[in-house]
């Protein structure tokens, strides 16, 4: 690190949000000279030529990865720059900057590589750095999140191994040219687990709250455009591939719509300001894999994109409220805030607007097509009536955080001055909200194909409004209900708060229990039977052996002539008689 220290002055979040702010920039034009020529280039970059042997990098420039990647260097920019003030007093801050580039740059590597195989350097990439920023604060709960973290993730990198191997018949790992084989279905089915691990669907979800112990700069990168949505990128890119197994395609709907309802439901139990967005981002994620799986991939992307931006609009400003707050996070002791930090309050509501879906927001746009979209799907009514609550349950937590910010008293501390001036701060975060209001209707003719789109009726056009309005009405009806009301259902508060006991049966139970058993058959059967009946207990007999032998042999002298006196002295008292 001391290299490092060298060569990078304290100021280097500034020069590294420079750097992704002047990519993203000319990464514009060019994005938007693809989306209109509707063009795809594919690049073999010829690293080694060595007799038959040849080692190549492939690269696809398409729409769907240049603009992806557009978002991603955006979003990132503002994370760095808001790093400047956020992580100003850290010690480590060289090492902070190199990991977030370092997982910039992975994500772009698997944005833009198309081969099965060397898309292994973003995938892994992303999941060794993941683990590096979630143990970024040295305490025992950051240890913990980040070995949940590595473990979940270390499931999908099996199965996207193993994807690869099943591959191999082809010849080739080019996703652009998969053709059918008998194993083609087992392929489709680990590349959707793969995609399921890093984006957290059921049963991989526990580490995606755990993992908010990292800094919030990194929470606003990470659940936003990078290592959760890495999942869902994947899945869009195999999307022709795994369309065509109409099993695992239904398997997928049903988890990603249990996922995004068990999400909604333990976000409006949850006080912890990180893991409140956090479980919001999951519930999100359960949206685009149900948009996914219903075969819409441009809706999938669309929502993708809208939710990135105003997703790390949301995380920058709860890290402004957590920082000037003395770093406390429960929402029972924030407060009163529209009154200290308007701004950065405005920005927070125009984010939860349009998370729940508000008209004429970047999120009403995504959200609204993939609701109709499901409507005229060929699913049946129990998917389509989860994916309306989970829905109304979006909007009860996002007015849940607006109750909390805006109309709570005052918890914290007193005489604590609370002020928005910082502009390191606040200038990302305005460039993310006048994105966030303005990009769903510009974007919307860009990634959304409607061709295929129908007519419905005027009922269940209004159907998505009215269940937003009943969804806000439940917030309301929770904020004002008692909070230690008796008939409260402590098992039900507990399960709900808990994500459904998955966060606490994802971890402990399934290592300790198998260890246990491990270490008791160890003490009964190697430390036990298997010492006295195997080589050691073999070894140990026949050495007391020897040693009776050799004692034996050692007084053989004595014992024969005592022997031999006896024998002598019996025969001559009967030759006597």
């Amino acid at each position: 690190m001391g290299l490092l220290k060298m060569t990078i002055t304290p100021k280097s979040p500034s020069i590294s949000s420079l750097i992704l702010f002047f990519i993203s920039l000319s990464l514009a034009p060019v994005t938007l000279f693809f989306i209109y020529t509707n063009s795809c280039f594919l690049i073999e970059w010829e690293m080694l030529n060595i007799s038959s042997t040849s080692m190549t990098i492939p690269l696809i420039l398409d729409p769907v990865g240049l603009i992806f990647s557009n978002v991603v260097c955006l979003i990132s920019a503002c994370v760095m720059f808001f790093s400047t003030s956020y992580m100003a007093n850290d010690p480590h801050l060289p090492r902070f900057t190199w990991l977030v580039m370092l997982f910039v740059l992975s994500m772009n590597l698997l944005i833009f590589i198309p081969s099965l195989v060397s898309l292994l350097i973003g995938w892994d990439g992303l999941g060794i750095v993941s683990f590096a920023l979630v143990i970024y604060y040295p305490n025992m709960k950051s240890l913990s999140a980040g070995m949940i973290t590595a473990l979940m993730n270390r499931i999908g990198d099996v199965m996207l191994l193993t994807a690869i191997g099943l591959s191999s018949i082809q010849g080739h790992w080019n996703i652009m040219f998969m053709w059918d084989t008998p194993f083609t279905p087992a392929m489709a089915l680990c590349l959707v687990i793969a995609g399921m691990t890093k984006s957290a669907q059921i049963p991989f979800s526990a580490w995606l709250p755990a993992a908010m112990a990292a800094p919030t700069p990194v929470s606003a990168l990470v659940h936003s455009s990078t290592l959760v949505t890495a999942g869902v990128f994947l899945l869009i890119r195999f999307f022709p591939l795994i369309n065509s197994f109409k099993p695992v395609m239904t398997m997928l709907l049903f988890i990603a719509v249990l996922t995004m309802f068990m999400a909604g439901i333990s976000a409006n139990y949850e006080y912890d300001l990180k893991k409140v967005i956090a479980l919001s981002t999951l519930s999100q994620l359960g949206v685009m894999m149900t948009s996914l799986s219903l075969g819409y991939p441009g809706l999938t992307l669309f929502h993708l994109l809208t939710h990135a931006l105003f997703k790390a609009m949301l995380f920058l400003c709860a890290g402004a409220i957590i920082h000037n707050n003395t770093d406390t996070q429960d929402l029972r002791n924030l407060g009163n805030l529209w009154a200290q930090m308007p701004l950065t309050v405005s920005c927070l509501n125009v984010a939860n607007l349009a998370l729940c879906g508000a008209p004429f927001l970047s999120g009403f746009y995504s959200k609204d097509l993939i609701l109709e979209s499901s409507l005229m799907s060929p699913s049946n009514t129990l998917m389509i009536l989860m994916i309306f609550l989970a829905t109304g349950m979006t909007a009860a937590y996002s007015l849940r955080l607006s109750f909390y910010s805006l109309w709570t008293d005052s918890n914290h501390l007193p005489f604590h001055q609370i002020h928005d001036e910082d502009s390191s701060v606040t200038t990302p975060i305005m460039i993310l909200t006048i994105i966030t209001i303005f990009i769903g209707s510009l974007m919307q003719n860009l990634t959304a194909d409607f061709s295929n789109f129908s007519a419905i009726p005027l009922s269940h056009k209004l159907l998505v409004i009215f269940v937003i309005l009943m969804g806000a009405w439940l917030a309301t009806l929770m904020w004002t209900s008692p909070k230690n009301s008796p008939t409260q259902n402590h098992l039900i508060n507990s399960m709900n708060s808990s994500m459904w006991f998955l966060a606490l049966n994802s971890a402990q139970p399934i290592i300790f229990y198998p260890l246990l058993k491990g270490k008791q058959a160890f003490s009964v059967l190697d430390q036990g039977w298997l010492e006295l009946s195997g080589g050691q207990g073999t070894m140990a007999l026949a050495k007391k052996m020897t040693q009776i032998n050799q004692l034996f042999q050692a007084k053989l002298l004595t014992v024969l002539i005592s022997t031999s006196a006896i024998s002598l002295t019996t025969f001559f008292l009967l030759m006597a008689y």
